[in-house]
């Protein structure tokens, strides 16, 4: 009977150190990640004050949790080859605690090459010490980037580079989501659950720039097989409010994350935001199509040249509709019913405007402006 339990007992720690644990992201990680405004010159400064302006501005009580260091905070290494944070950032421990302390939770960054992608210092070769750290320093997240991996392991051998990080988390002994940032390498929403991960970059880059944001969200489409709780495809982080597009853009950016269930990692100056980027990061109804508890991850249902249609299916039997237009003039979006299985008619609710627009039978049409999206409900 020993024999027995034990055996259970190491099959059990081997499922578990070799796929997602799903409750460490049961719907999509949200929060803010440094890079996309401050990247290289982040301090630790910076982290508190989007620790302070998460917890006080009501991003908090809309789901945003997670506050993401991400490169640039590496020291060197002591003595024993642990790794140590900069003068930026001096006494991790406590800038986690301060975190914590605002009910929120800190995420690291790392690479499993020998530099980080800013050239600081990376996990190759002390991924158990580094994973023992972060666990210790009290992290609940980590970004893995391949970067300089390139240097030292073939491509071939990428999930297992991934796994091996994977289980030194594991046996650190503290939950901690798992991050894999390696841009869609490898057809990775196809082995990246299995190695642990509970998100994974299906792309390059992003940037604050409409034409390379809509190229990569709506370039998601087919990958929602690979999605739902505790394993999450991964367009990148959120530019809302960084300044390089428009309100229709930021809607449309905002709107396709949500039916992508894509994680939502802001990545502007939270201490400088405007109301109206606060009311497109914070907005209830939209938010809540992202973090639906059926984790499923839209798809596109129509299109008609600069015109499309996406849908996400939701845990209470209706279902959320983007209507976008990536034309450069303003366009009619008609809805056909049929494309999202509703026969007769349908109760609608604009998201964004927080407005019931009746009931339709068949199909809704809205003119919807430039690089612009309605995000509707379909009851």
């Amino acid at each position: 009977m020993k024999k027995l339990v034990l055996i259970a007992l190491v099959l059990g720690y081997v499922a578990h150190a070799g796929a997602a644990d799903s409750s460490a992201a049961a719907t999509p990680p949200m929060g803010w990640n440094s890079w996309n405004h401050f990247a290289c010159k982040v301090t630790a400064a910076d982290v508190r004050s989007a620790a302070d302006a998460i917890a006080s501005n009501g991003m908090r009580d809309a789901g945003y949790i997670y506050v993401n260091i991400d490169d640039c905070w590496e020291g060197v290494r002591d003595e024993k080859g642990g790794i140590q944070a900069n003068q930026k950032f001096g006494d991790m421990k406590a800038l986690v605690d301060y975190v914590h302390g605002k009910g929120l939770k800190v995420g690291i960054y790392s690479s499993p090459g020998p530099k980080t992608c800013a050239g600081y210092e990376g996990s190759y070769g002390h991924e158990e010490q580094d994973a023992q750290q972060y666990a210790d320093w009290g992290f609940d997240y980590l970004k893995y980037d391949w970067c300089s991996a390139e240097r030292v392991y073939p491509r071939s051998q990428m999930s297992e580079v991934y796994k091996k990080m994977h289980d030194a988390l594991v046996r650190a002994g503290r939950p901690i989501v798992f991050s894999l940032c390696q841009y869609g390498y490898g057809r990775v929403w196809r082995w990246g659950a299995s190695v642990g991960g509970n998100l994974w970059r299906t792309t390059e880059d992003i940037t604050d720039n409409y034409d390379r944001m809509s190229v990569i969200g709506f370039d998601q489409d087919g990958l929602e097989p690979f999605a739902g709780p505790g394993h999450w495809n991964d367009p990148d982080m959120l530019e809302v409010g960084n300044g390089g597009m428009n309100h229709d853009e930021y809607l449309t950016h905002m709107s396709l994350w949500a039916l992508l269930a894509a994680p939502l990692l802001a990545g502007n100056d939270l201490s400088k935001m405007t109301p109206e980027t606060l009311s497109i990061l914070t907005n209830g109804e939209v938010v809540a199509v992202d973090q639906d508890v059926k984790g499923a991850q839209g798809r596109r249902v129509a299109q008609e040249g600069p015109i499309e249609i996406w849908a996400k299916p939701l845990a209470d039997g209706s279902t959320a509709v983007g209507l976008f237009n990536r034309g450069e003039s303003t366009n009619p979006i008609t809805l056909s019913f049929k494309d999202i299985g509703v026969q007769g008619s349908g109760k609608l609710r604009d998201l964004w405007q927080h407005k019931d627009l009746g009931s339709f039978r068949g199909s809704y049409t809205e003119e919807v402006p430039r690089h612009g999206a309605i995000l509707i409900r379909v009851q």
